[in-house]
């Protein structure tokens, strides 16, 4: 029987009724819950748990949100967020949001391209790591503990603040938040010498499901092993890391290099396939093609970069150059030497010269809207099919590339020794990014298709049988569940795959073991096995 008009405008907003108070009756339990759980403090509640009707909530959801795409009026809004200030601020809010069947989502730096950390479809709590960010430095052990929240900038900053002579294998982007950044890989341009965040990582502090903070010790080497590239937020709350310190010298060289297809970008580009994966591990050296202005008026051209760190000085570095990519003509003035610390902030296209204390600054409210996909790349792609690239680039304008170079030690860790499969064998990883500034359905259905439709060109040119992709360059399009169930079919055929290859097995074995009943879970989370 077909219902009139008016009759299904009642139940809907009957169902709207149930489910707002089902909300609300749920978002009670919780809060009358949450303080039971935590410890003697005399922090007030008032200031660690906010909910819409607070005017403080929007600016704290969105000031650690990076994508546009996921600030709109239609998308789903936490019924709370907890802004966790000790760790038993975390141990309250799994506890208490396990027991009155709420979801959590679990946010560091707010840098998850598909919004997965701070968005769910489902009624959900928010827990926001930001206010853990406390980082102790041991120059002595050569070790660090690093909170979830602290971001990289914290951490290079803190680490320059005791020694001139380590670093730390990180992102590029230094308002990235430790937690989720080093759990789904941590990849930065010390990698081919040092490896990934987390071939550093000596320990954890994490939340498991039942509240209980456990290290390396308590979890076993099992969930150790799946928390370090096989993105945490399926297993527990990172709470904290210890991370390993690496050395670097007391200056090193870097330098930007820029050409235009008319200056033979193309030819410079198919020769640094060639060559990039197979330099000095001391140097890293990116390419990153963007649309840009060309000579004549009105007309447009690619301009790559090829951006460079060397573990070294300025007389070390010419004499590689020279015998490994003297196409580029790298001249002494293109380079400048300075401590690894600063060169964080030219990563970061800030001006040489730039104050460190830059890596101080605070999150900013999103300004774009934007896409990022992920391919990794074995053979040379021809010179055809480069320029193939560049027109349908011209044509779609608002999209760059990064192309990071592999080699070194990313070819000399096996890639079972943690979840992160892609090491030996690839050239280099390709990070698509396209952007837009102006809201609406419209104008984000053109470029959404347009992403998809440039990934799809590149498929003859990248791995295959998995087509592999990068979990910290988060891509819904690989795969995904809804938020309020997760299909170990669904996992498996997808982004299990692209994003784990063969260690996806192992991680739903962990998975499994340590969270038979799914608590934590998201759109592309490990699947135990009772979810086949």
């Amino acid at each position: 029987m077909k219902l009139p008009s008016l009759a299904i405008a009642i139940l809907a907003v009957l169902l709207f009724v149930v489910h707002s108070t089902s909300d609300s009756s749920s978002l009670e339990n919780f809060l009358q819950c949450f303080p039971d759980h935590i410890s003697q403090s005399s922090t007030p509640i008032s200031s660690v748990i906010s909910t819409p009707s607070d005017s403080s909530f929007t600016s704290l959801l969105l000031n650690r949100t990076s994508n546009r795409r996921y600030t709109t009026p239609t998308t789903p809004k936490p019924l709370a967020i907890v802004a966790a200030q000790n760790p038993s601020h975390v141990q309250a809010t799994v506890i208490c949001a396990k027991s009155h069947g709420l979801q959590i989502r679990i946010r560091s730096g707010g840098h998850d391209y598909e919004g997965l950390s701070y968005v769910s479809q489902v009624p959900f709590i928010l827990l926001d790591m930001f206010n853990l960010k406390s980082i102790q430095i041991d120059v002595r052990n050569e070790t660090a503990l690093v909170q979830a929240g602290a971001t990289m900038g914290e951490v290079y900053y803190s680490i320059a603040k005791e020694s001139h002579v380590h670093a730390f294998p990180a992102g590029v982007c230094f308002t990235l938040g430790a937690g989720g950044h080093i759990s789904g890989g941590g990849y930065g341009n010390l990698m081919r010498k040092y490896g990934l965040s987390i071939d550093n990582i000596i320990d954890a502090e994490l939340v498991d499901v039942n509240g209980r903070i456990l290290n390396r010790k308590t979890m076993g080497e099992d969930l150790f092993w799946a928390i370090r590239g096989g993105g945490a937020a399926s297993f527990g709350v990172v709470v904290s890391w210890k991370i390993k310190l690496v050395s670097v010298p007391p200056q090193v060289t870097v330098f930007r290099v820029k050409k235009t297809l008319e200056e033979g970008a193309t030819d410079l580009v198919y020769k640094w396939q060639l060559v990039a994966s197979e330099l000095d591990k001391d140097l890293f050296i990116r390419v990153m093609p963007l649309v840009s202005n060309g000579t004549q008026e009105g007309k447009k051209t690619i301009r790559v970069s090829f951006i460079g760190q060397f573990l070294g000085t300025i007389d070390r570095l010419m004499p590689l150059m020279k015998k490994s990519f003297p196409e580029l003509g790298l001249k002494e003035n293109d380079c400048t030497e300075m401590p690894w610390v600063n060169s964080t902030l030219f990563w970061y296209d800030y001006p040489i010269g730039t104050s460190a204390d830059e890596l101080l600054v605070k999150h900013k409210q999103p300004t774009q809207f934007f896409k990022s996909k992920s391919d990794y790349v074995k053979e040379p792609i021809p010179k055809s099919a480069l320029e193939s690239m560049w027109k349908l680039m011209i044509e779609g304008e608002n999209l760059w590339m990064q192309w990071n170079p592999y080699g070194g030690k990313m070819s000399e860790i096996s890639p079972s020794e943690t979840p992160f499969p892609h090491r030996a064998g690839n050239l280099f990883l390709i990070q698509y990014y396209t952007y837009w500034k102006k809201e609406g359905y419209e104008e984000s259905n053109h470029y959404m298709n347009f992403s998809r439709s440039f990934h799809e060109f590149m498929a003859p040119y990248v791995s295959k049988s998995p087509r592999e992709a990068f979990l910290n360059y988060r891509d819904l399009d690989v795969g995904a569940n809804p938020s309020n169930a997760t299909s170990l079919d669904v996992a498996n055929s997808t982004y299990g795959r692209e994003y784990f290859k063969d260690n996806f097995e192992r991680l739903v074995h962990v998975k499994t073991k340590v969270d038979l009943d799914n608590f934590f879970k998201h759109e592309q989370s490990i699947p135990p096995h009772q979810f086949l």
